[in-house]
């Protein structure tokens, strides 16, 4: 309770000093002593006998006791109990390290989707992330815990966070560049409708500006007289590297009201947290800047990309080296030697999703020429994915109807199985657009999962997999394989979508034998050495490096 709390006590039975009052209230052994102590007359003549306790007369006695006494009180400590609505890339492993770093803190994720819980509690998790298997197998069953039951864990929780799915909106206002926020909503009114005691609500998800005020009304007209506070503390995690991230993060962010209550709410998640992470990469802001401060940054690291492919281009147009080009500018101080790989296109849940959503915001704040602007980052990179599929089509003889070629790598980076926007969904496409024959190769990527996100339509992969197409068409001319030396053979061409490290210590005399002649590698991802490709008799081209000469006797790839 609040304020004080009156407990009417009847003492049954005391020891020897020091005088010992039992109570169950917080599960404590309060001694009187250390009490404030305000002593009724008696509304009525008591007595026991002698014979039973002891020679002594007691009385009702009234016990008034604030809550901060208490808190000075020897006392047993309450676990604090997180829940995380979303058993996704972002709220499993977040949640896993919680719990591991915070043996003390009791952790629920939980989900509607029974096989994704099933999975969470098996030995085949439902998502690749190096290390997260050794972090859930240490926590799993001790303070970790993988549930379906969404109610029961959010109504026992004191803070609350939501990771659930915010997809790009394919109808109605905003279609193709707001976030639909559908899924948000409605665990705000989850959370709303079976909470009977005050929580934090932590945001998770990657939202708008100003979503958590609007949730803030949701469960403010639904609260039953319940106080929440709103946090926004956006991840920044990078898919293959995301427990190494979250033992050693940048910084972590968490933005709340600027009220007596709001910052109460940012210093409690700032504790959790500081566990493990430094004081000083504790960031803390207001709300709106914690929301856009993740739009920006996924703005600013696909912007680097979009640079480095559109000097890519033009390096193959001159002559020049884009991975010399990008060393020598990444030697600036200034700028830094982070994410200036040139690639087929960046891919992931995020940056298109977000930059598409930073400029519907500009937009709607009468701002086009910011949003025209963030708008070139999206095309440049639709730009690439169609010069990369124009340059092979246009390299075997303009054409490659029923010819087989092998796609290497389908998840949109290295040390992950996610295949969200992933760049070679669209590569693959446009070589199915010509009728080519292919022969997918991923070690972390099913053959379901392929033929899903070929045969689904745009922004479709972003909704909860229960209500994705339960048995997705099958696309005749895919066929998927699990080795790289199968994919190869007899194919006429080889395209490199990933950047797995295996790729890079295949034996391509092997697969030069095995390969339909001439023999050509389209290398995606800068990961095959190209001098000694062609001394094995490949026809290679590699993003951004100077065009071989097979390549520039063809008419220019726009």
């Amino acid at each position: 309770e609040r304020g004080h709390t009156i407990l009417h006590t009847v003492a049954d039975l005391f020891s020897s000093p020091p005088l010992l009052l039992l109570t169950k209230f917080a599960g404590a052994l309060l001694p009187v002593s250390s009490c404030s102590l305000y002593i009724n007359p008696p509304p009525f003549s008591h007595s026991l006998s002698s014979t039973t306790i002891a020679p002594i007369s007691f009385q009702l006695l009234s016990l008034s006791l604030s809550l901060d006494s208490l808190h000075r009180l020897p006392r047993k400590d309450k676990m604090v109990k997180i829940c995380c609505i979303g058993a996704g890339y972002v709220g499993g492993p977040t949640m896993a390290v919680i719990a591991l770093k915070c043996p003390k803190i009791e952790v629920a994720v939980v989900d509607i989707s029974v096989p994704r819980i099933n999975a969470w509690n098996s030995d085949q998790l439902p998502i690749y992330e190096p290390g997260l298997e050794d972090v859930v197998k240490e926590c799993r069953g001790r303070n970790l815990f993988f549930s379906t039951d969404v109610e029961k864990h959010v109504f026992e929780a004191d803070i609350v966070f939501v990771s659930v799915n915010t997809p790009t909106k394919t109808r109605g206002l905003g279609a193709g560049k707001a976030a639909d926020l559908t899924y948000w909503e409605s665990a705000a009114r989850m959370i709303a409708d079976v909470s009977k005691s005050d929580k934090i609500v932590v945001e998770k998800s990657t939202v708008p500006v100003k979503t958590a005020e609007a949730i803030e009304k949701i469960l403010t007209h639904n609260s039953k007289g319940i106080k929440f506070q709103i946090l926004s503390n956006p991840e920044f995690l990078a898919e293959g590297t995301a427990i190494k991230d979250l033992f050693n993060p940048d910084r972590v962010l968490i933005g709340g009201r600027e009220t007596p209550e709001g910052q109460k709410a940012i210093q409690t998640l700032k504790e959790v947290y500081a566990h493990w992470v430094p004081e000083d990469q504790i960031l803390t802001t207001n709300l709106w800047s914690a929301e856009l401060s993740k739009l920006a940054a996924n703005a600013f690291l696909a912007q680097r990309i979009s640079s480095v492919n559109a000097m890519s281009a033009l390096c193959e147009a001159t002559g020049a080296d884009v991975t010399q080009v990008s060393f020598a500018v990444g030697k600036d101080s200034r700028i830094g030697p982070k994410f200036l790989n040139a690639s087929v296109g960046f891919g992931g849940s995020c940056f298109q999703k977000d930059i598409l959503n930073l400029v519907y915001i500009c937009e709607c704040n009468g701002l086009p020429e910011v949003a025209e602007y963030w708008k070139q980052v999206i095309k440049i990179n639709d730009y690439q994915k169609n010069r990369f599929v124009n340059r092979l089509v246009s390299s075997m003889f303009n054409t490659v109807a029923t010819k087989k070629i092998a796609i290497l790598g389908f998840a949109f980076k290295k040390d992950t199985g996610d295949t969200r926007e992933t760049p070679a969904i669209d590569v693959c496409k446009g070589l199915l657009g010509d009728k080519a024959r292919l022969s997918i190769y991923d070690p972390q990527v099913t053959e379901d999962q392929i033929q899903r996100d070929l045969s689904m339509k745009k922004f479709d992969w972003d909704h909860p997999l229960h209500l994705q197409p339960m048995s997705p068409t099958t696309v005749k001319q895919v066929g998927v394989v699990w080795d790289a030396y199968e994919a190869t053979k007899d194919a006429h061409g080889l395209c490199i979508l990933t950047e797995w490290d295996e790729f890079k210590k295949l034996d391509f005399q092997r697969i030069y034998d095995n390969m339909q002649k001439p023999a050509f590698v389209f290398d995606g991802r800068n990961v095959v050495n190209v001098d000694k490709l062609r001394e094995i008799g490949f026809i290679v081209y590699s993003i951004g490096k100077p065009l071989d000469a097979w390549l520039k006797d063809l008419p220019a790839v726009a």
